[in-house]
């Protein structure tokens, strides 16, 4: 019988550096052609879409996540793993743990290769999931020293700093705006579900990085063009899905000037000056979460050996 997980047995196996260490392996996989990672797919329902990512490891497994947009309060995220060798289902994951740490360990992989090695300050627009593992992924690569936190709910904010707090070890704080939050600032989180810009260029400081979660699509994104003036590196982990945006990517895919996939990889260089400002535009390459549920079976697997 394949394992069957749940968001509880993902949060008790699987830690910052682990999700982090996994999504580097995966990006440099995806560069040497052994992952392969198709853009995903959807199908138009009544009300929402039904949305798939699929993977394949060489050689080793294959698997998909399933997703929907119907906006259930309490819906939930499907991952399956197969065995490549016999087609065999080795391990399922329901929830929202495998999703939210995979895209919080993807950022943590790009902030460990472009931002400064020094960042240590670090703002963040948002206060939920997503805001959350970009945090928890953050302070496995970076010295995270202190954390500034703003979104529309000072609840929500007072919240995820007390826990940011508790579980990271960092002094975390509730501010009243976006701007305070970011100004200064070695490195910025943005991770919201609003369709209008949060973010000014004008508040980045020289030598930041931006991590971008939320939309990024024309008509609808997080941030606006003032951003991506400003940035002298810009790198995505999936040019490929940054392609087959519709409504199409809110910048010319021309201006990803890095493949997060090969700076992974070591083939092209992360940021060449300190006082360069460097964006990662977080598009989600597929297979990445069959990939995640891949490791955190095997971890399983080992400690029940043991």
């Amino acid at each position: 019988m394949p394992l069957l997980l749940t968001d509880a047995d993902v949060a008790a196996r699987l830690d910052a550096p682990t999700a982090v260490a996994a999504m580097r392996d995966a990006l440099v996989a995806a560069h040497e052609g052994r992952l392969i990672a198709p853009p995903r797919a959807s199908a138009v329902l009544e009300g929402g879409r039904l949305v798939m990512t699929a993977g394949h490891l060489a050689d080793e497994w294959y698997g998909f996540r399933s997703y929907d947009t119907f906006g259930h309060a309490d819906g939930e995220q499907l991952v399956v793993l197969h065995d490549a060798r016999d087609g065999r289902i080795r391990a399922i994951a329901v929830g929202e743990e495998i999703g939210s740490r995979r895209t919080g360990a993807l950022g943590g992989a790009a902030v460990d290769l472009l931002a400064r090695p020094d960042a240590a300050t670090v703002g963040v627009i948002g206060s939920g999931r997503q805001a959350w593992t970009q945090l928890w992924a953050t302070a496995a690569v970076r010295p995270v020293s202190s954390v500034r936190v703003f979104s529309r709910s000072f609840a929500r904010c007072a919240a995820f700093a007390a826990r940011a707090t508790a579980e990271l070890g960092v002094a975390a704080a509730p501010v009243s705006s976006a701007a305070e939050a970011v100004r200064g600032q070695d490195l910025v989180i943005v991770a919201t579900t609003s369709e209008q810009p949060v973010l000014s260029g004008a508040d980045l400081a020289p030598g930041a990085h931006v991590n971008l979660v939320g939309f990024k699509q024309r008509g609808r994104a997080e941030f606006g063009p003032d951003v991506i003036a400003r940035a002298g590196l810009i790198a995505t982990d999936s040019p490929a899905q940054a392609r087959s945006y519709q409504p199409p990517l809110a910048l010319p895919v021309g201006l990803l000037t890095r493949d997060l996939r090969a700076v992974a990889a070591g083939v092209l260089p992360g940021r060449s000056d300190p006082d360069e400002i460097s964006v990662f535009l977080s598009v989600g390459l597929a297979g990445t979460e069959v990939f995640l549920l891949d490791r955190v079976a095997a971890l399983l697997t080992s400690a029940d050996v043991s």
